[in-house]
């Protein structure tokens, strides 16, 4: 099974992906005149602003439901990950990749808004409704709804629950060994397992406005939580950070480490922990209640920095100003790092671990774990909100009845399967649902832009309102001349 995935894999996160996720990066940056950079103060604004109705979300609770989706497995484990394969160069190439990757998370965002739709009393929106209604292929959307459907539901969802059982297991012990169909278990996975699946279970069935209510408190505190706890480590050893710094920016160039190495593992692990590109983030945007669409292509731009320059940067420095980390070559030899570890896991949380540990002797383990926890469960109730997303969508098509009943089912078996199964094959499953739809999804955006420039129409539109000093923004997308933004043009017709 593992041999099968690491082929896919191969040919899924190839050159051209990497090349494909940093080009369209670039690309949108200089379309939309660095947006990222330009309106950074007013993605902050807008956090401020903005209310729920009984139809969307608001602002903010649609960047904590898509934050929810960003911060997570990756964050932690995904940045170890990146280190271990890549080198700690492939940190620079997950800046490079966040800040050219906001500009696409604009795009995809603002799309997702343009082209929402109000179903059963909710927005809906994301890449397949863009897709079919901006690019008129709907074959296209309902290939990008069936493997996300997939990719959320049954692919991604492991990665996450693993790494939930696996910290808790370098944190508690794995306790005893039961051997069972799925193979041997520790007690502490097993349990953490059903305690994990139980919960969900409960959540998920209760809808998208509980994922909202629960995200928004969480997502925020523990996030802040685990920077300031970065923030501590990096005051403590103050002395190496120019050390630390340098050796990033050395080994994101240096051909021992291997320079393909370091871009290839920096994106990978980029992409799937900021998920700009992937298609993920515009069906949180899409749900969100704001007077114009660019407003939450800019809080979901911003919501990029938040999760690679803020979080993943935080890990990053806590195992590399720590020496908790090894960096091998090809053929399994250690190249830099510390040696003591190389019996670690490098696609598991536990580097992590135990970098906090060697500060914090007895809390670094079990507040990583907790951490992690709660990054890891928001991460998979946003996997949820998107599958099901996708499914709403195709039933606008066909009716399967039971369809999000088995959703839920599948969702819940695929985290009990992951939680005791081993990090790698785990991971190897998610690379192939991130990789998948971030082919799809960016291919898409980038015809979308040619066809009609909707998003960056939005933007300029927005822009023109700002600089005149609005005090009500107004979207217009006929007198813009984009077509297939029914929603909009049935908004500005009902006054």
């Amino acid at each position: 099974m593992e041999s099968i995935v690491s082929s896919l894999n191969a040919i899924i996160w190839s050159d051209a992906l990497i090349y494909l996720c940093l080009g369209a990066g670039l690309f949108f940056s200089y379309q939309t005149r660095f947006v990222q950079v330009r309106l950074f103060g007013e993605m902050i604004r807008l956090l401020r602003t903005g209310k729920s109705s009984e139809r969307g979300i608001s602002t903010f609770q649609a960047l904590a439901v898509s934050l929810s989706g960003r911060v997570g497995t990756g964050n932690i484990a995904g940045v170890a990950a990146a280190i271990g394969f890549g080198g700690p160069g492939a940190v620079f190439w997950m800046w490079v990749v966040a800040f050219l990757g906001a500009s696409t998370a604009y795009v995809e965002s603002a799309l997702g808004q343009i082209y929402k739709e109000v179903d059963a009393g909710q927005y809906r929106g994301g890449p397949a409704y863009y897709i079919e209604k901006a690019m008129g292929q709907k074959w296209y959307a309902w290939i990008f709804a069936i493997t996300t459907i997939v990719a959320t539901g049954l692919l991604l969802p492991g990665v996450q629950a693993n790494s939930i059982s696996s910290a808790a297991a370098v944190a508690l012990g794995s306790g005893d060994i039961i051997n069972t169909s799925f193979g041997s278990i520790g007690t502490t996975e097993l349990t953490v397992a059903v305690v994990v699946v139980t919960i969900l279970g409960f959540i998920i069935f209760g809808g998208v406005k509980r994922i909202a209510r629960f995200t928004q408190i969480v997502v925020p505190f523990m996030a802040l939580a685990y920077i300031l706890t970065a923030l501590v480590i990096i005051v403590m050893n103050f002395g190496a950070l120019p050390d630390v710094f340098a050796l990033i920016l050395r080994e994101a160039f240096t051909p021992q480490a291997g320079f393909g190495a370091a871009i290839g593992w920096g994106v990978k692990r980029g992409v799937y922990s900021n998920e700009a590109g992937q298609g993920t983030g515009p069906h949180a945007a899409a749900a969100a209640e704001v007077a114009h669409p660019a407003q939450q292509g800019l809080v979901q731009a911003f919501s990029v920095y938040i999760d690679t320059l803020f979080v993943c940067s935080a890990t990053a420095f806590i195992i590399l100003i720590t020496g908790a980390y090894h960096t091998t070559g090809g053929d399994g030899t250690l190249i830099l790092g510390a040696p003591e570890l190389m019996s670690l896991d490098p696609n598991s949380p536990a580097f992590t671990q135990y970098a906090l540990d060697s500060v914090f002797p007895g809390i670094g383990k079990p507040f990583v774990a907790f951490a992690l926890f709660f990054f890891a469960f928001t991460t998979l109730l946003a996997y949820y909100y998107i599958a099901e997303t996708n499914v709403a969508y195709l039933h606008r098509t066909i009716k399967i009845p039971g369809m999000i009943f088995i959703l839920k089912l599948g969702l819940m078996a695929s985290v009990f399967y992951g939680a005791v199964k081993t990090a790698s094959l785990a991971w190897g499953l998610g690379d192939i649902g991130v990789g998948l739809m971030a082919w799809l999804n960016i291919i898409g955006i980038v015809i979308i832009f040619f066809i009609g420039r909707p998003a960056l129409k939005a933007l300029r539109d927005y822009e023109a309102q700002r600089k005149a000093g609005t005090s009500q923004y107004t979207f217009d997308p006929e007198a813009l001349g984009i077509n297939g933004a029914e929603f909009w043009r049935s908004k500005k017709d009902s006054g």
